[in-house]
């Protein structure tokens, strides 16, 4: 496909760039700590909740951009989208239903990213929304939010301390 591009002069897909972020906003949210440590369920509901609180901070991050990050922010969306489609299809789900599934799942990231950009700032506020959208609001006796919301909070001020170019080449900065 890229020769193809390259012979018919359409360029590279500006999307590809966004690839090593992406890559490392998934490898954190699947880091074994959140589920062992932290109680987030280790099941299909709970690792996308995981990809979308950690993928919300990014976006959240890309904001401060202004006018620059609108185009950065749709192309990470879109890298998103791919790969929750992949997703779908590797679970089984047919062509007829999973534009229907997909509607629901950026639905519910949209939720997400709202409520984290509302909450983080505040700790009981972000507690609150972790439980509603990691744990279904029955949070059991292996939950913690508190832990979770401290590590969210971390992760979001590593991005705010990371220039958009760091970010975009080499990802979530480690602790």
């Amino acid at each position: 496909m890229n020769l193809v591009k390259r012979l018919f002069g359409i360029g590279a897909d500006p999307r590809e760039a966004m690839i090593p972020l992406y890559r490392s906003i998934v490898e954190e949210a699947r880091a074994p700590w959140w589920y062992a440590e932290a109680g987030v369920p280790d099941t299909l509901d709970g690792r996308f909740d995981m990809v979308a609180a950690v993928l919300s901070l990014v976006l959240i991050r890309l904001e401060a951009e202004g006018p620059a990050g609108r185009g950065p922010t749709a192309r990470l969306t879109e890298v998103f989208i791919d790969d929750m489609d992949g997703q779908l299809r590797q679970l089984g789900i047919g062509d007829v239903v999973v534009g229907k599934h997909l509607g629901k799942m950026m639905s519910a990231m949209g939720g997400r990213l709202t409520a984290y950009r509302n909450e983080l700032a505040d700790q009981a506020g972000l507690e609150e929304a972790l439980v509603r959208n990691l744990w279904r609001g029955e949070p059991g006796p292996e939950a913690r939010p508190a832990i979770v919301a401290d590590r969210l909070q971390a992760i979001s001020a590593r991005l705010a301390a990371t220039d958009w170019a760091s970010l975009r080449g080499a990802g979530i900065p480690a602790a």
